[in-house]
């Protein structure tokens, strides 16, 4: 599996007072450094090392969030009294209430 697949991003932590190289699908993993290059190249590092110890000892690795498939569909449980007020405003507005949501979520 190639490194290159996963999400990686570098911000700025001012508590460290340094750039912060972080990988969403190892989130107990991270990188500090005095430029972004750094922070990214050290968190590519990391992830490649962590990689390789799991593929030699079996364990399973994560599979990078951009190669997996996403069905569009999800469950998400609220309360009743906002079920209501949701239906109601996409009664009103001429929609789905799965519009209304998928509106409401992308915003």
């Amino acid at each position: 599996m190639s490194v290159d697949h996963y999400t990686y991003r570098v911000t700025w932590s001012s508590e460290d007072g340094e750039h912060v190289g972080l990988c969403a699908e190892f989130p107990s993993l991270s990188w500090l450094a005095a430029t972004p290059e750094a922070a990214l190249k050290g968190i590519r590092q990391i992830v490649s090392t962590a990689v390789a110890d799991m593929e030699s000892s079996g364990e399973a690795v994560p599979v990078p969030l951009a190669e997996k498939h996403y069905s569009g569909e999800f469950r998400v449980r609220i309360p009743p009294e906002v079920h209501r007020a949701l239906a109601m405003q996409a009664a009103e507005q001429g929609v789905s209430l799965n519009r209304l949501a998928s509106a409401k979520l992308a915003s």
